[in-house]
């Protein structure tokens, strides 16, 4: 019997994927050193905390709202824009990846933190990765945002995991 734990602590940690997110058919795969956290609030399906080691931040959440839910990809977009003033930069892109489109927002300037309909706190400085996946059970909506370099330091990796779950392999 001693053996057989001995066995199944052997394979677990082959057999367990830390900081693997499962969402509407897709499993994006995130780096194993970065910081998974709960979600804050019931519209995140996941998030993650990510700090660069010059010490700047970032957070990556990960939105789903069934098939059909989210609102358009136009609207996103729109929202996530204008979530930023004095922009230094604003770039909406599209791809296919293995059929599958995604659309792609870069902004950089002053973030306006805040609930939708509550006060804003301006951080500057700040930028946004944005991503919406269409996937064949619906709408997927990455967002990587915070401060400038700790966005530009992880977005090969984001666009990576994105590659990675749509890939057909």
């Amino acid at each position: 019997m001693k053996s057989l734990f001995s066995l199944l602590f052997f394979l677990l940690p082959f057999s367990v994927r830390a900081n693997v997110v499962d969402v509407a058919g897709y499993q994006f795969v995130a780096p194993d050193d970065w910081q998974q956290s709960t979600p804050s609030s019931s519209m995140r399906k996941a998030q993650f905390d990510l700090k660069t080691e010059a010490g700047a931040t970032a957070e990556l959440v990960f939105f789903y709202f069934g098939p059909s839910g989210g609102g358009g990809v136009r609207a996103n977009l729109d929202r996530w824009i204008k979530q930023f003033k004095d922009l230094q930069k604003s770039d909406v892109s599209e791809d296919i990846i293995e059929d599958v489109k995604v659309t792609f927002a870069r902004t950089e300037g002053t973030f306006l933190s805040g609930s939708p309909f509550g006060p804003k706190t301006p951080k500057p400085g700040y930028a946004l990765l944005g991503a919406i996946v269409e996937g064949r059970e619906g709408s997927i909506f990455l967002k990587l945002i915070g401060q400038k370099n700790a966005v530009l330091e992880f977005e090969d990796a984001v666009l990576a995991m994105i590659r990675g779950a749509l890939s057909k392999d």
